[in-house]
């Protein structure tokens, strides 16, 4: 019984993601349908829509989600880890100290986040009169943003990945003492990809005046 109503709550989780996407596909595409048939359809132009928005609203915007996102994953990473930390602790108390290395390893993916958004911030400059619509700022507003949104998604991906690789290696170590080391390997590994991501995010800001 309990595999069953393991697969039903799984199957009811993707179809209501599912119907959200659907849902929002739709909405889309009635939008378009009436723009269309009322003679509007040219307005239904996404290359306008992306000249129409100010560069430094690109560029703020990549720095934000560099930030958010850096420490969203770090925060989801150490509240992975802490669960198992906090719960295997009480059973083995000795794995507490040692695993807090897990912890440090989430906290740095949001230090990585902090760093590039400083790095980011310094690149921004006051612009006069018309030439904040110039194809130089564009290409900045651009960059950065896309070079915020990279940075910020791996350094997510790489706080969730350190912290359920923590997470195991706490469980792990609460049984056998000898697994933590082997266990830690990996959890290094997963942390690289934040550094991964920090470099490409220096790589595509490289050129930005």
């Amino acid at each position: 019984m309990g595999v069953y109503s393991t697969r039903d709550n799984a199957g009811s989780g993707y179809s209501a993601t599912s119907l959200y996407f659907y849902l929002s596909l739709s909405g889309l595409g009635l939008v378009g349908l009436y723009m269309l048939l009322t003679g509007s359809g040219e307005q239904f132009d996404v290359g306008n829509f992306l000249m129409s928005i100010s560069p430094h609203m690109w560029s703020l915007l990549g720095i934000a989600l560099c930030v958010g996102l850096s420490v969203g994953g770090a925060a989801w990473g150490i509240f992975i880890t802490g669960a198992s930390l906090v719960g295997g602790g009480v059973r083995a108390p000795r794995i507490v100290t040692k695993n807090l290395i897990s912890i440090i390893f989430c906290e740095v993916v949001a230090i990585y986040g902090l760093i590039m958004a400083i790095v980011f911030s310094a690149k921004l400059n006051d612009v006069q009169n018309d030439a904040i619509t110039s194809p130089e700022m564009y290409y900045k507003g651009y960059a950065l943003f896309w070079a915020g949104l990279t940075t910020g998604l791996c350094n997510m991906v790489c706080g969730v990945s350190v912290g359920i690789t923590g997470s195991s290696a706490a469980l792990a170590d609460a049984q056998d003492g000898q697994l933590f080391v082997k266990v830690l390997v990996i959890e290094i590994f997963g942390s690289i990809v934040g550094l991964f991501g920090l470099i490409v995010g220096l790589l595509v800001s490289g050129k930005v005046a």
